[in-house]
């Protein structure tokens, strides 16, 4: 066999030393090769992933009782999973903690478990392929060494749960590499791969498979250069630079999260900045500040949509049958969905009346590719299978259609005219069409069976959520392959009825409509948005309806408003007139906000402006939450879960709040109702809590 072909399939083959013998280990397995070296090998009992939880650790523990008085020639720890070395901790520890004693005694069981490993007497080295987060991370930061596969993703992602390192990483990991990036990567939550990591002085070497063997050796036996931590470092961790960076950094901090709902980024800053210097004490400080941040709203809440993310992945199913994609219409929704199918490996034929929008698309997506990629010949082969269709060919050999023309229903009927009598029979019609019930769609069609919605958010590469709506005739089967298409490519389907505006739009509207009748009675823009901002969404409504274009805006809410009547305002006559002079947000220039290179002028807003009030922000949020209830009360979504997480993935809606059904769980459904109620009173029917609300639990 040509040593080339050998060398891949070596590449392919995890290098895990020898074989080992059945031993006492549920979940590790230790053996010791040729030389003396022991090979600790991680393979967590029933899962697909390593994680880390108390009894893992506490058998990691007896396997290093075992080795310290054994004595090998060294240690090798690597993973037997082929996802990767270690994920992180097994979150599902970490949920409904609301006393911080008890998680600080299971951290401490952990830390003694993880400085154990640092002082073992015999040179340890972690071998690293695909990730190594979190806890994972901290396991491989207490090895003396660490040798990475080329495919080798880093990074510390607790700051996503609320959270920051706890297994010692806040100390070791500032210690090894320059505090200054090790602090941005525990407070970004970013990943970095083997290269960077390497570059960073955060693994010794980088190899391919085919050579761990004589890598670990080389480790083992001194022969690996080992990164040092350079004198920089230690100038950066004295107490003079913390204390300067320590400040720049919550400044940076607050410009993405404020400290009452985000604690966890300045709760780490703060134990970088008073304990830096000294690792024992860092060490210490580290657990009562996880433990104190575990039992936080915030870090409870973000776990828990960690847990909607996990059980929005699942309804997706696995087994995808789409290879080619064609999309229907070149504008900003049809090329950037377009655009994201190819990256994710699929063929996708883009058609559209016009060469030019397809020219524009292709632009666009050459621009996300390079951002997302960096590496070029993944860029050129995105683009390979982004093929412009001008005639619309691709029809014919397509598993999916997507539609994504202009809102119109006429439009879209002619198109399906034209199209439905050259689709292969299996193939599923798909629309991204955001306001237009499917119920009016199917009407045109002679197989209404195989259209379904499928309804992306903007922007496509951003949000993770798409709608899959079904009418009352879809086929249930092709609901199925549109369910396992979108997780295939990466997003997560929320299963909806079709009904006017779906779950997030008809519940994004009363917010934006809103926000237009505060403007009408006079209150200031900046408070308006300053007020959903307080709240903690990530924009005020008057903002994102510049984003969204007033246009679309107002189309939505017309729509919605012929469907719903008084349960939602009609649009102030001046916001009218402003869409017809062309005032339509970014897009134009000039909205309620003037726009330059795609941000909202805010300068003319100073902090000494008309301030939110709670009154505001009830006017604003609460609908949101009425209308959640009145979408799972009417069935269009069967799941309140799904529902607060269609909220956070779809619009944005404040992650550390849970989703608006949580929101109002937490704040006492009797509260809501009394504040709907009384808001009803004192502005109109249109905040009457829905009848949903009686059965909602």
């Amino acid at each position: 066999m040509d040593s080339r072909v050998m060398d891949v399939l070596a590449d392919r083959m995890l290098a895990l030393g020898p074989a080992p013998a059945p031993g006492p280990y549920r979940h590790f397995k230790l053996t010791r090769d040729g030389d003396g070296i022991a090979w600790l090998l991680f393979d967590r009992e029933g899962a697909s992933a390593n994680t880390l939880s108390a009894e893992v650790m506490g058998e990691f523990e007896q396997v290093l009782t075992a080795l310290e008085s054994e004595r090998p020639a060294g240690l090798v720890i690597r993973s037997a999973k082929k996802s990767g070395f270690i994920a992180g901790a097994d979150v599902n520890e970490f949920r409904g903690a609301s006393d911080a004693g008890p998680v600080e005694a299971a951290i401490m069981r952990a830390h003694a478990v993880i400085d154990r490993l640092e002082a073992l007497r015999v040179p340890s080295v972690a071998v690293i392929h695909g990730f190594c987060l979190g806890g994972g991370l901290e396991v491989a930061l207490a090895c003396e060494s660490r040798i990475a596969i080329d495919n080798a993703r880093f990074g510390f992602p607790e700051v996503m749960l609320g959270l920051h390192p706890g297994l010692g990483g806040t100390v070791r990991f500032t210690r090894l590499v320059n505090p200054m990036q090790a602090m941005t990567l525990m407070l970004t939550g970013r990943t970095i791969d083997a290269r960077r990591a390497k570059a960073l002085g955060l693994v010794d070497a980088v190899t391919q498979e085919r050579h761990v063997a004589a890598a670990a050796r080389d480790a083992v036996f001194g022969r690996l250069k080992r990164a040092r931590p350079g004198v920089l470092n230690t100038l950066l961790n004295s107490a003079p630079a913390r204390g300067l960076l320590a400040s720049r950094m919550r400044k940076e901090a607050a410009k993405a999260a404020s400290p009452e709902h985000y604690p966890a980024p300045y709760g780490l800053i703060d134990l970088w900045e008073k304990h830096g210097g000294d690792k024992a004490a860092m060490l210490q400080a580290e657990k009562s500040s996880f433990a104190r941040l575990m039992v936080t709203p915030s870090a409870q809440n973000l776990i828990r949509v960690f847990f909607l993310r996990e059980q929005m992945k699942k309804l997706a199913g696995t087994g995808n049958k789409i290879r080619h994609v064609h999309v229907i219409g070149a504008g900003a929704m049809g090329g950037d969905i377009a655009a994201w199918c190819a990256h994710q490996g699929l063929r996708v034929s883009l058609a559209d009346m016009k060469p030019e929008p397809i020219a524009s698309a292709i632009k666009r997506a050459s621009d996300l590719f390079t951002k997302i990629t960096r590496k070029p010949i993944e860029v050129r082969d995105a683009l390979d299978r982004l093929v412009p269709d001008l005639d619309g060919e691709g029809v014919r050999n397509a598993d999916l259609i997507i539609e994504a023309v202009p809102e119109k229903l006429e439009l879209k009927q002619k198109v399906y005219a034209a199209l439905e009598p050259r689709m292969k029979p299996s193939a599923i019609l798909a629309t991204n069409t955001s306001s237009i019930p499917l119920q009016d769609l199917r009407t045109s069609l002679q197989r209404p069976e195989r259209l379904l919605g499928l309804h992306f958010f903007n922007p496509v590469s951003r949000l993770q959520l798409v709608e899959v709506v079904s009418h009352d005739g879809t086929d249930s089967e092709l609901l199925k392959q549109a369910l396992v298409f979108v997780g295939a490519i990466d997003r997560l389907p929320l299963p909806v009825k079709s009904s006017p505006g779906f779950l997030v739009n008809r519940a994004l509207t009363p917010y934006m409509l809103e926000a237009m009748l505060m403007l009408d009675e006079g209150v200031d823009k900046g408070a308006i948005d300053a007020a959903a901002e307080k709240f903690g969404m990530p924009m005020g409504p008057i903002e994102l309806a510049d984003r969204v274009g007033l246009d679309i805006c107002l189309d939505v809410g017309d729509m919605l408003r012929s469907k719903f009547g008084d349960l939602l305002p009609d649009a102030p006559a001046w916001l009218r007139e402003k869409v017809i002079r062309g005032e339509l947000g970014r897009k134009s220039g000039k909205g309620f906000y003037f726009w330059k290179e795609g941000k909202a002028d805010k300068s003319q807003a100073g902090p000494n402006g008309p301030q939110p009030t709670g009154e505001m922000i009830d006017r604003l949020i609460l609908p949101m939450s009425n209308v959640c209830v009145a979408c799972l009360h009417e069935g269009i979504v069967d799941n309140a879960d799904a529902v607060d997480g269609a909220m956070i993935f779809g619009t944005g809606y404040a992650p550390f709040r849970g989703g608006p059904l949580n929101y109002a769980r937490t704040r006492g459904v009797e509260n809501v109702i009394a504040t709907l109620r009384a808001l009803s009173q004192k502005f109109g029917g249109r905040f009457l809590p829905d009848a949903g609300w009686e059965t909602f639990k």
